[in-house]
């Protein structure tokens, strides 16, 4: 087991260093994972994503309500935290009220709005569009205060086998400047910063169905959210709508989702505009370091 593990951290060292690698996945006839870049007889290339899977059009919602005058679409927003959305209408006919740009708006956690009312220009004919709506979670008018975040969890040390911008999997915008840490399973994971628990999953199981695994998302004060994932199933011990202290137990690290060893990912993001976005962050200490939460009980 601890062969492999260091196979683990040296196949993750070199993907950083590297401009473009090639992983193989391998189960031999005992049943023992292993993961290299070298392609034995039987391996599969192990395809990674960091991709998220937050199911959040369920909790976004247009609503179109009818009335004598005509509809009026609205917008519910079900989540614990405030979304950006933008609505647009296309193929636009016997329709007044409609607008002409896309309607722009910040809607806060748990509330609706109406965003247009629109009346036929001929009431013996049917009012005929096409909506489209957009949204990302997160106000991006708020900008980011804090950089430096205590190590998000007790034990160790351990060692950073992945950090911002590395070639193996932390390229995308979402996830640019994301921290692997390898860590053994079940190792308590704590708040870096306190906040709003916006999302968690929990019920994942091995690889499963969500590249990211179980995952924990805090909304911070200053509208940067931070993510924690490919976390132990079962082990999430907060809930979503419940506010958290920086120090707070979330849940134990795990070796969920698309991942090839166990370890936490840990990334800052913010909305930039329409769109969630890995930002700039740094650990207040060395990751090799005994962290500040170490001490004391659980």
């Amino acid at each position: 087991m601890l062969g492999r593990f260091s196979l683990l951290l040296g196949l993750f060292a070199f993907a950083c260093q590297a401009n473009a690698v090639t992983v193989y996945k391998y189960t031999d006839a005992n049943g023992v994972v292993t993961y290299s870049d070298q392609a034995a007889p039987g391996a599969k290339v192990f395809v990674f994503s960091d991709r998220m899977v937050e199911k959040l059009d369920n909790q976004v919602k247009l609503e179109t309500r009818k009335h004598a005058a005509g509809e009026t679409l609205l917008v519910r927003n079900d989540l614990y935290a405030p979304v950006q959305v933008e609505l647009k209408l296309e193929q636009v006919a016997n329709a007044s009220g409609a607008p002409d740009k896309p309607i722009n708006w910040v809607l806060p956690p748990r509330s609706e709005i109406r965003l247009a009312t629109l009346a036929p220009l001929d009431p013996s004919k049917p009012l005929r569009y096409t909506p489209k709506l957009k949204y990302a979670l997160g106000d991006p008018r708020l900008l980011p205060i804090q950089n430096s975040y205590p190590l998000p969890w007790r034990g160790g040390p351990f060692r950073l086998t992945q950090g911002a911008n590395g070639q193996y999997s932390h390229f995308t915008p979402k996830g640019r400047y994301a921290m692997d840490i390898a860590m053994p399973e079940g190792t308590p994971i704590v708040a870096a910063r306190g906040g709003m628990v916006v999302k968690t999953e929990n019920a994942q199981s091995g690889r499963g169905n969500n590249p990211s695994g179980n995952f924990v998302r805090v909304l911070h004060d200053d509208g940067t959210m931070g993510v924690y994932l490919h976390l132990m199933q079962g082990s999430v011990s907060v809930r979503e709508g419940q506010r958290i202290a920086a120090g707070a137990s979330i849940a134990r690290s795990g070796n969920t989702g698309n991942s090839t060893g166990p370890h936490l990912h840990f990334v800052v993001q913010r909305n930039v505009g329409m769109a969630l976005e890995s930002i700039p962050f740094q650990f207040s200490q060395p990751v090799d370091s005994l962290p500040n939460f170490a001490v004391g009980g659980e």
